[in-house]
C-alpha cells in the first residue's frame, strides 16, 4: 500500500515505515507527531487506486519527526570579467527528516498483512448455524390488522 502526499507544495510517494526528507517544518520538534492531511492518491496492494479531487477524503498520514537537518552546500559564484568583480556565497537548505508511521483511510488505520490474514482465518472458521434463517424473506404478521386507506375529510 502506498500514497502520494503533498507536504508544503512538494509531492512524495510514501509507504509505512519510510524515512524521508521534507521541507523544513519550523513548528515541529524532534519526536513530535505530524498529521499530513493532503493525501492526493492512495493505492492498496491489490492495484485499486483512489485518486482525490484534489485530495482523498478522510485520508490521513501519521508521521514522526526524527530531526532537523541541513542539505549539501550549494556554491553561488558570480563574476564579471575585466571588472574585478567576484562574489562567492554558499547556501545550505534546511530539511525535516520524518518517518511515516501509518496510513489512515476513512478514519481507520490500514490493516497490516498479518492482521488481514488473521481476519481471513476467522471468517473461514465460522460456520452458520442450522437455526439461522437470514436468507428467508420477512413475512408480514398474520395477526396484524391491515392498514385502512387514508381518506381526506375535506373531500366531498
Amino acid at each position: 500500500m502506498y500514497a502520494v502526499v503533498d507536504v508544503k507544495d512538494k509531492q512524495f510517494k510514501i509507504r509505512e515505515d519510510d524515512t524521508l526528507y521534507v521541507p523544513y517544518h519550523s513548528e515541529a520538534d524532534a519526536d513530535q507527531e505530524l498529521t499530513l492531511d493532503r493525501v492526493l492518491l492512495v493505492s492498496d496492494g491489490d492495484g485499486d487506486v483512489t485518486l482525490g479531487t484534489p485530495t482523498v477524503e478522510d485520508a490521513l498520514v501519521e508521521a514522526r519527526v526524527l530531526e532537523h537537518v541541513k542539505g549539501d552546500k550549494v556554491i553561488v559564484f558570480k563574476k564579471k570579467r575585466r571588472k574585478r568583480y567576484r562574489v562567492k556565497k554558499g547556501h545550505r537548505q534546511q530539511y525535516t527528516q520524518i518517518q511515516i508511521e501509518s496510513l489512515n483511510l476513512n478514519g481507520a488505520s490500514a490493516p497490516s498483512e498479518a492482521a488481514a490474514e488473521e481476519t481471513e482465518a476467522e471468517d473461514t472458521s465460522e460456520e452458520p448455524e442450522s437455526g439461522d434463517t437470514e436468507d428467508a424473506p420477512d413475512e408480514p404478521d398474520a395477526s396484524a390488522e391491515p392498514e385502512a386507506p387514508e381518506t381526506d375529510p375535506n373531500e366531498a
